[in-house]
């Protein structure tokens, strides 16, 4: 089950040939559109791609790209009944502007203000008849700071969780990144761990990232913490010791979505009963690899199987 904030990916693709006369800016000539899951549903894509069964558990508008959302969710082979409408919401839309494979420009069409109680009652209620009834190996917490993931259904959720003995995985935005405890694993990138415990640190000492880990895992009642670190690679830890996997060398054309990937293989790696140290390695060689594809694409498993090789 995955929780948090959709939206939308849409994408302009077209060629530059000049630029303005009007700015010092690159004219794009418009060749193609297409839109794509986005945000949270692209977590969901990324699970149905390596073989789960996902359910997106999310906040729509009712409004045209809600419902281009919804048939987009359907031709994915991803269930849609856990999903809330609200006239008071609109579904986010993120614009990307791509030529040669690099993005040029992106603009956001969305609301980030948290639900109001009225709407809060109404997802807490479909959560969880969606946690009793399908009762999920795992739910995904996918925080991009919209709104959807409020500190009152954070805290209901992990509550009902431990209730079926259901892990939590949390891959956290700045806003609610002190709600989320007593879950099992939790994957901040370098800067939002920065900017959540507001220290400023890092010269590349495993060592003092791990003490720094371990305390904020003690506080917090956090199983495993996985720090992703760009193009350093991957840092996992429990209290007792780490691991750290380097980046893999490739040539990056768009690193959207590398995280979402990250956090899918590490619930899967995980709920199979990986090793830490091999979970955290095939979720580094997959956030890699989509970094290669321009656009929010999702991990398949020709392409782990291909280049574990």
């Amino acid at each position: 089950m995955v929780i948090g904030d959709v939206m939308v990916d849409s994408y302009l693709i077209g060629k530059v040939e000049r630029i303005s006369p009007e700015a010092p800016i690159p004219i794009v000539g418009i060749q193609s559109k297409e839109s794509r899951l986005g945000g949270a549903a692209n977590v969901a894509l990324n699970l149905q791609s390596l073989g789960a069964s996902p359910l997106v558990c999310s906040v729509i508008g009712d409004d045209q790209p809600g419902k281009a959302f919804r048939e987009m969710l359907r031709e994915a082979g991803i269930r849609d009944e856990f999903l809330l409408e609200s006239s008071h919401r609109t579904t986010s839309v993120k614009t990307r502007v791509i030529s040669n494979k690099q993005q040029l420009l992106r603009f956001d069409e969305e609301v980030t203000h948290t639900l109001n109680e009225k709407i809060e009652q109404s997802f807490l209620e479909l959560l969880h008849r969606a946690i009793s009834e399908e009762q999920p190996a795992a739910i995904i917490f996918q925080d991009y700071d919209k709104g959807v993931n409020t500190p009152v259904v954070i805290e209901e959720v992990i509550q009902w969780a431990h209730q079926y003995n259901i892990p939590v995985l949390v891959d956290p935005k700045k806003k609610n990144f002190l709600r989320y405890r007593e879950v099992k694993l939790f994957k901040p990138n370098l800067k939002e761990l920065k900017e959540g415990l507001k220290l400023d640190f890092w010269n590349e000492d495993l060592t003092s990232l791990h003490q720094i880990s371990k305390r904020f895992m003690a506080d917090q009642q956090i199983e495993i913490m996985v720090v992703t670190l760009s193009e350093k690679g991957i840092f996992a830890c429990t209290k007792d010791n780490y691991v750290h996997f380097p980046a893999h060398p490739i040539r990056i054309a768009d690193v959207s979505g590398a995280g979402d990937t990250v956090i899918s293989l590490l619930a899967l790696a995980l709920s199979q009963e990986f090793s830490l140290a091999n979970a955290a390695e095939l979720a580094n060689l997959g956030g890699s690899l989509v970094c290669t594809q321009a656009g929010v694409v999702p991990i398949l498993p020709s392409d782990l199987l291909q280049s574990s090789h």
